[in-house]
């Protein structure tokens, strides 16, 4: 995780209050800064060493981990080719991951199905399965297709956004306007997401295992409607109730996409329809939390420690460490 990753150090202040012993890696620091040892004696178990400039432990001693926004492996930069470097980081890649999903842990999120439950097309049609509402919603790469959708749906009512809008590559959701037809040929660079835009308040249903925390956030009277969270500042925020069978629902999504975590988007018509946008597997939620009271830091910690004290079953998905990276 990043240094600075301000939820997980709410956790991790909340776990070592209450007596457990907490472990972080970031898994930018392997190779070049950290040391693996898998040790595989003709007797007893094996022995899973890792040692990081902040960090060491025994891995085979985990019962709970919390994988939360990885980040990529960093290779020595003394390696002079940078074929060499991506072999470093592949081999470094093989045994690490090989060792998390050998562990007798339980994880939050299971690593590889937190890396399917990312993308966004998935999500989509898990949550039509589950029956709930999605916007009229264009993928394209194809400017002509895009500027038909945008006919239909209308000028100044069709959305566009980004895959992933990263700290480094932000992009924030965008009405389309009449100036941006003159640039739709630039689609072809890459797909883009077009949606019908849905006037409404904002909710983050954020989910910790079975809990579910709902919040709704009313930018209607920003500067900024159209994205929350560009204006989530100004936004009113309250915790809401969901109707029930909106928040079976939701745990279904998140059940089919392997998740116990999760911080999921809707939006909420006036006429009371909710309408799924996306769920993100390692979303934030403290400027939820700090509006609103929702003790959401807690139950992760909670939940840790329930899983902690859990005994391994077999055959379930492995883990990592309670920390985070990326």
């Amino acid at each position: 995780m990043a240094h600075d990753e301000d939820h997980s150090r709410a956790v991790r202040r909340t776990l070592e209050a209450a007596g457990r012993e907490v472990v972080r890696l970031d898994l930018a620091d392997f190779p070049a800064r950290g040391d693996i040892t898998l040790d595989y004696a003709t007797a007893g178990e094996p022995v899973y060493t890792i040692r990081t400039p902040t960090a060491h432990a025994h891995l085979e001693r985990c019962r709970a981990a919390w994988w939360r926004r990885v980040r990529p492996f960093t290779a020595d930069r003394r390696l002079g080719s940078l074929r060499d470097q991506n072999f470093a980081i592949s081999e470094t890649g093989e045994a690490l991951h090989g060792l998390f999903h050998s562990l007798d842990c339980t994880w939050v999120n299971p690593p590889a199905l937190d890396a399917v439950a990312h993308h966004k097309p998935y999500q989509w049609q898990v949550a039509r399965r589950m029956g709930l509402s999605l916007p009229r919603t264009l993928v394209t790469n194809q400017a002509e297709k895009a500027r038909r959708f945008i006919r239909e749906i209308g000028v100044g009512r069709t959305v566009f956004k980004a895959f992933v809008a990263s700290a480094d590559a932000w992009r924030e959701t965008r009405l389309v306007r009449a100036e941006d037809l003159t640039v739709l040929e630039t689609v072809r660079y890459a797909p883009v997401i077009f949606q019908e835009y849905v006037p409404g308040k904002d909710l983050r249903v954020t989910v910790v295992g079975d809990r579910v925390f709902a919040a709704e956030i009313d930018a209607t009277q920003t500067g900024y409607p159209v994205d929350m969270r560009m204006v989530v500042g100004e936004a009113r925020v309250r915790p809401v109730g969901l109707p029930t069978a909106v928040t079976d629902r939701l745990l279904r999504v998140m059940r089919a996409l392997g998740l116990v975590f999760g911080a999921i988007d809707l939006r909420r018509r006036a006429d009371g329809e909710y309408v799924f946008l996306e769920v993100n597997p390692a979303g934030q939620w403290l400027f939820v939390e700090e509006r609103t009271g929702l003790p959401i830091t807690a139950e992760v910690a909670a939940l840790l420690s329930r899983l902690d004290e859990r005994e391994p079953e077999p055959d379930v998905a492995a883990g990592s460490l309670v920390g985070e990276a990326r």
